[in-house]
């Protein structure tokens, strides 16, 4: 094989996908997707490549040391895409050790035992790499600000020059400071922060990506686009939080499982490059659009839900906007996204309703009680 790759928490909604792109893109690596399966990790989403002769999967913690770097000598692994993490923040909220210890100590775990393994190479660096998925909410919030007189969503450029659905004049870009609200997004800075110190102390070959909110097929459904979705078709409430004017930049996934596969491979080492879609929407909108979707294809009167909305007490802390100025990315490695959110959420709204068996076996159980009692009182 000409590379062999560890993919963390590759049963998840994004490691699948990147998994399934570099098992079918790259026959000539070993790609070795390492996963605890908890509540979110779900094999069933790479059933179409769980038996290519390239494709290795591998239970286990990131946290558990002494296997990770067993796996890095005995499988002579050179490259590490990290995307394992806790990553709901109405979870971190509730049980912000969890997040600390899977997002820092898992992360710390991951760069130990690569920096041990790598460094007791005859080659030392040469040929490995050591790539971070992380979040744009590390960066905090931005201002909402709109034109006088003008309602949002509104055209407006990033410093790319790119039009934009947008909110505001400012973005996150990657040379902002940290400034996490969540236990969440706290974890992720500081488990950012570990992967540059291991290349500033150690000289790591590290690259880092801070990414917008993700979308498309095997999402579970803790987040806001699936469950709604769900929710729609069985005509249960859609809670959301304050007014739904909550702002969030939306990427589909398999852009992103696109643009860390450009990263991985052609990106400067010790660089950040922070990924989006150049696309903004407000909750209460991309609600509305997802009910009048969900009803058109179910062949209802388009709109006949809106009446599901409930308004729910805000989230603490919850940021109001968030915003990814991706035009490094692009001026730089030349990926850019491809799909337009209308398209995108018309195939990931298709996708899940044809896939209902697959959200059947994720919503029954604990997982329903456990949202019924998130939203208890709110």
């Amino acid at each position: 094989m000409k590379r062999t790759i560890i993919i963390t928490g590759g049963a998840g909604f994004i490691g699948s996908h990147v998994v399934r792109l570099f098992v079918n893109k790259y026959p000539e690596y070993r790609i070795i997707n390492v996963d605890k399966l908890t509540y979110a990790g779900n094999l069933a989403n790479l059933k179409d490549v769980e038996n290519k002769p390239n494709y290795t999967f591998v239970k286990a913690d990131i946290c558990d040391f002494d296997t990770i770097y067993a796996l890095m000598r005995n499988e002579n692994v050179d490259g590490v895409i990290h995307l394992a993490a806790e990553s709901h923040v109405d979870r971190s909220i509730k049980d912000p050790f969890t997040f600390a210890r899977t997002n820092v100590m898992g992360t710390l775990s991951m760069l130990q035992a690569a920096k041990l393994y790598w460094e007791s190479l005859p080659e030392k660096w040469d040929g490995k790499r050591f790539y971070h998925i992380s979040t744009d909410e590390v960066y905090g919030a931005l201002e909402m600000t709109r034109p006088e007189g003008i309602e949002p969503p509104f055209s407006t450029k990033a410093s790319s020059g790119k039009h934009h659905l947008a909110y505001g004049e400012l973005f996150f870009t990657e040379d902002l400071k940290y400034q996490p609200h969540s236990p969440y997004s706290a974890s992720k800075a500081s488990s950012d922060h570990f992967v540059r110190a291991f290349h500033d102390t150690y000289g790591m070959p590290t690259i880092v990506t801070n990414c917008s909110n993700n979308y498309g097929p095997y999402q579970f459904p803790e987040k806001l686009i699936p469950l709604f979705i769900n929710n729609i078709r069985h005509r249960k409430p859609l809670p959301v939080y304050g007014k739904g004017e909550n702002v969030r930049d939306w990427l589909y996934v398999e852009d992103h499982a696109r643009a860390i596969d450009t990263t991985f491979h052609n990106g400067k080492v010790a660089e950040t490059y922070n990924i989006g879609g150049f696309n903004e929407w407000r909750n209460i909108d991309i609600i509305k659009v997802l009910i009048n979707t969900v009803d058109r294809l179910l062949g209802r009167r388009e709109g006949e839900d809106m009446g599901l909305v409930t308004y729910v007490t805000d989230r603490a802390g919850h940021d109001l906007r968030y915003a990814i100025d991706s035009s490094k990315l692009q001026r730089e490695l030349g990926w850019e996204p491809s799909l337009q959110f209308e398209e995108g959420i018309e195939k990931t709204v298709r996708w899940y309703l044809d896939n209902q068996e697959w959200m059947d076996n994720i919503t029954s159980g604990e997982y329903e009680k456990y949202y019924d009692d998130m939203y208890k009182g709110r």
